[in-house]
């Protein structure tokens, strides 16, 4: 490839904050819904193409479909940032995203003609000979509204807006499309790679849930991450995620406070099915092999389902946690059997073609 930027590159990134922002430190913002998907950055140059994501990782052989669209809709030679989304009827599907990380080639072209990606894009890197990474958001936006205005579906450019009270608005309505938060990006700020230069407001609740198992931090005998259930109108415990984020002292404490519980017997546990696992299932519960990190070590130690602990999340992805859930308190109060999916907020539906459309 012949461009003005060349891989691999780190897209900027955004700082979590608490509240939406009404302007930036440096002067005014503009505000995005914040797709939830793969962030891809499209290098193309004429039939070259190649899909970069966050981690840069090349994507390019798992979305065939996109390249073909890429070669259609988007300028002859471009640097353009943006998110891989997919879609199940009016809503996001995170899901069918992972399904295309498989290593068989006709498994993902199946995929690709059953259900294609969509791109959003949010940025404008690149276009022909010259580099925009120093160019304020401001300019690059409207080159790339400009640029990308006759671009087709499966490309989309992403809605916009100056004011806050609109951004409230997306925030609260969107996430009924599976949208999960705002975006908020100073408009003088030029492209900086891999710095935390924007920020982003996402959705945050609670929910009590059961512990029924733990996994071993990758450091040593120290708790890594807690596995957390919600019991089914079957009266199954389903496995919704996991909580993980503590701070080495306390991981060590929660090795003792976990101990009485430790079933050496996985007779009676209601994951026993899964303990040897191997393969990615649907259901995705402990033991199921990532297609990210396949070489992972995900074994588990098993829990009598007697704990409950209440976490926080940012939103359910079909009927589990779509990020790693934040500890807050032990629920002594609680019975493991309060704990079932109708305690969660469900957000109002949204219709997708609405946002994408820009009505």
């Amino acid at each position: 490839m012949d461009l003005p930027i060349s891989l691999p590159l780190s897209p900027m990134l955004a700082k979590a904050v608490k509240t939406l922002p009404e302007s930036g430190p440096d002067g005014d913002v503009l505000y995005e819904p914040k797709w939830d998907g793969f962030r891809c950055v499209v290098f193309r140059d004429g039939d070259e193409v190649e899909l970069s994501s966050r981690g840069e990782r090349p994507l390019t052989r798992y979305f065939p479909d996109l390249v073909e669209a890429v070669r259609r809709e988007l300028p002859e030679r471009c640097v353009v940032d943006g998110e891989i989304v997919m879609r199940s009827g009016s809503v996001l599907d995170f899901d069918l995203l992972q399904q295309r990380i498989h290593p068989a080639a006709s498994r993902v072209k199946l995929l690709a003609e059953q259900i294609p990606a969509s791109f959003v894009a949010f940025d404008l890197l690149a276009i022909g000979d010259e580099s925009l990474m120093e160019v304020p958001f401001r300019e690059r936006r409207e080159r790339l509204a400009r640029e990308l205005s006759s671009a087709g579906a499966p490309i989309h450019v992403t809605r916009v807006t100056g004011s806050y009270t609109e951004a409230r608005q997306w925030f609260d309505e969107f996430e009924g499309a599976g949208l999960d938060g705002v975006i908020v990006k100073p408009l003088d700020a030029p492209y900086q790679p891999d710095k935390r230069a924007m920020f982003k407001v996402k959705h945050e609740r609670t929910a009590d849930c059961v512990v029924a198992g733990f996994r071993w931090h990758k450091s040593g005998p120290i708790v890594g991450s807690l596995l957390l259930g919600l019991y089914a109108d079957d009266g199954r415990l389903q496995h919704v995620g996991v909580s993980a984020s503590f701070p080495m002292k306390r991981r060590a404490e929660l090795v003792k406070e976990l101990e009485p519980y430790r079933m050496e017997d996985l007779a009676g546990h209601p994951w026993a099915g899964w303990a040897q696992q191997t393969d990615a299932t649907t259901d995705r519960m402990p033991g199921a092999v990532s297609r990210w990190t396949g070489k992972k070590d995900l074994s588990w130690v098993a829990l009598r389902p007697e704990l409950v602990v209440e976490v926080a999340y940012e939103h359910m992805q079909g009927d589990r946690f779509r990020h790693t859930a934040r500890f807050r308190r032990w629920r002594e109060d609680r019975t493991p059997q309060s704990c079932t999916y109708e305690q969660l907020e469900v957000p109002v539906a949204y219709d997708l073609d609405d946002i994408l459309s820009g009505a």
